[in-house]
């Protein structure tokens, strides 16, 4: 069963009688998915032709994970510590709604954190207290869209599912109810 089709047959009821809520509506949805990446450590030390080749794989592998072209995040300020200058790019980001994260958590889910090096699990510290979860991926090869034989090196992707639940047991319970392999 399609992750969407299981939120709106088994989940929704069985949040309302656990909660308690009058409306379907009420119950809280995943609204949107955002993946990212820094450069950081990748670039640094590095010419500006072996950056831009760095720079460019890391978004084409970002656009195959996500089925999205990522958007370059740039460097708001120089910060002579970090020797980062103004407008140098830093990152790369994507932001899913609809049936592309829909798609992209099934990905997750099944394929990419069983992969996952030492994956024992989503910890519940993994929550914010309005119900938003940020898990770290150290290795974006975890993928099955990336493929290893062209991979010249490997990044880390953090990913935040955007909820609009009130409280975190709601959260927590709503991810679960999906199937997403929590901690117990």
């Amino acid at each position: 069963m399609r992750l969407k089709e299981k939120y709106e047959k088994e989940v929704i009821p069985k949040m309302m009688e656990i909660f308690g809520y009058k409306n379907k509506y009420q119950v809280p949805k995943i609204e949107k998915v955002i993946l990212n990446t820094g450069f950081g450590k990748l670039i640094s030390q590095k010419t500006e032709k072996e950056k831009e080749t760095i720079i460019k794989e890391i978004m084409e592998n970002l656009a195959l994970i996500s089925g999205q072209r990522p958007v370059l995040t740039k460097a708001r300020k120089s910060i002579s510590g970090f020797k980062v200058r103004k407008g140098q790019p830093l990152g790369a980001k994507v932001t899913l709604r609809g049936k592309r994260m829909y798609d992209f958590l099934e990905r997750l889910i099944h394929f990419a954190l069983p992969r996952s090096k030492d994956f024992k699990g989503i910890d519940r510290k993994s929550f914010d207290e309005k119900g938003n979860l940020t898990i770290g991926i150290r290795e974006h090869i975890a993928f099955p869209e990336i493929s290893l034989e062209k991979v010249k090196f490997i990044f880390g992707l953090e990913v935040t599912i955007v909820t609009n639940a009130k409280k975190k047991e709601e959260a927590i319970k709503l991810f679960e109810l999906l199937g997403f392999p929590l901690k117990k």
